[in-house]
């Protein structure tokens, strides 16, 4: 089409090349990515698995045979993550929040996280779906999903949201099966992630502050009810007991805790070096998993904890101005929520170690062993970098 008959059809030639950048899949020609968040990205990571592999060796070679064993898998995934974060950071993340490809993703959680059901439990939980070389976690998928859905809805009704019917009414069926399949598994902490999350985006979305009160109300009262499941709430009751005093069974339920207040008690303001844990020969159990921090704050001490601490802190920042920043508002929604899931769990992670709250099993994000969480959490890093590609491109 030439200058002349562009201008007759009415499409100028400049806008119908950002019409199409805009909603091509890939946006390969748009500006760079936010290198101040991918760095942060990619130390984290790094140090992650270097403290996973000074945590995890001792236990990989008593129980598996092999010092390396777990490093090596976490290895494998925190590549397919990177690769996969740097691909997504090519896409148009509009996509996402385009017809019902929300829902569709929304939908197929829902029906993984029933899936869970009819494998053997581990640990008395049921939350993996075991596959031939690796199991899969759905409630790591769940916290991608309330984000995108919970976006596109807020930016459907973005005039109507401080209302009730549209801002609290078609948000809560979601929440209440989410919780409720989560936390029959049962993950408290899980549930408590993916609903704190969701009422972030939902509150950021334009909800009305006396709602966010009753939803967060709403929610208490919906995992007290389930609570009265036979079984459910003699199992909260011996964790908050065992919170409250672990050494009542020093050597059963809250050996854990104790073992952790020993490691971070150990470090001192400088910790004992890198590599020089005491506590992770078999001593704490799982250090590779939820209790990673206690070994990063032994071997590191108070400073190497608290650097960390930062940078985790600077990623969350990073990731609100990326999202303030953004001038589409689904894309500003789905940065913000990404990041503040981030957040949420490495507070969670670090008050359960210090045993602050109730050991409730959240893991350490770019620290904690495990496939599904790192390739899930590094893919949602991806998108947050390709909205910081496209924020630049519509500054440009």
């Amino acid at each position: 089409m030439t200058n002349n008959t562009a201008a007759k059809s009415g499409a100028h030639p400049q806008n119908a090349q950002g019409l199409k950048r805009r909603f091509s899949f890939f946006n390969t020609k748009a500006g760079g990515v936010d290198l101040t968040f991918l760095i942060l990205v990619l130390l984290l990571l790094s140090i992650g698995l270097v403290m996973l592999f000074s945590a995890s060796y001792p236990n990989a070679l008593y129980y598996r045979g092999n010092s390396f064993v777990y490093i090596s898998h976490q290895l494998v995934f925190a590549a397919i993550g990177v690769f996969g974060m740097l691909v997504i950071s090519t896409v148009n993340y509009k996509v996402l929040g385009v017809g019902k490809i929300a829902w569709l993703i929304m939908l197929a959680t829902i029906a993984l996280l029933s899936l869970v059901f009819i494998f053997p439990p581990i640990n008395n939980a049921q939350r993996w779906i075991h596959l031939p070389f690796f199991t899969m976690q759905p409630s790591e998928i769940a916290k991608f999903a309330i984000v995108i859905l919970f976006a596109q809805m807020a930016v459907k009704n973005q005039n109507k949201m401080h209302t009730f019917r549209y801002g609290v009414l078609p948000f809560l069926p979601i929440l209440g099966i989410l919780g409720a399949l989560i936390i029959l598994q049962p993950h408290l902490s899980g549930t408590i992630l993916v609903l704190g999350i969701g009422a972030v985006v939902m509150f950021i979305g334009g909800m009305g502050i006396k709602w966010l009160i009753m939803a967060i109300g709403g929610g208490v009262g919906a995992i007290a009810i389930l609570l009265m499941i036979p079984g459910m709430l003699d199992h909260a009751m011996i964790r908050l007991q065992h919170w409250q005093d672990p050494f009542i069974d020093p050597r059963g339920a809250g050996f854990q805790t104790i073992q952790s207040m020993f490691a971070i008690g150990s470090g001192g303001l400088m910790g004992v070096g890198l590599g020089n844990s005491r506590q992770k020969f078999l001593y704490l159990p799982e250090p590779q998993n939820d209790f990673i921090f206690s070994i990063v704050t032994e071997e590191l001490g108070f400073v190497g904890a608290t650097l960390i601490i930062i940078l985790f802190a600077l990623l969350v920042w990073r990731g609100f101005v990326i999202g303030m920043r953004c001038k589409d508002r689904f894309g500003s929604l789905v940065a913000v929520g990404l990041t503040a899931q981030v957040g949420l769990q490495t507070v969670l992670n670090i008050m359960v170690v210090t045993n602050t709250i109730p050991n409730t099993g959240v893991s350490l994000p770019f620290f904690s062993y495990g496939g599904t969480s790192l390739v899930m959490l590094l893919c949602q890093m991806g998108v947050v970098l390709a909205i910081s590609r496209n924020t630049v491109m519509e500054k440009a």
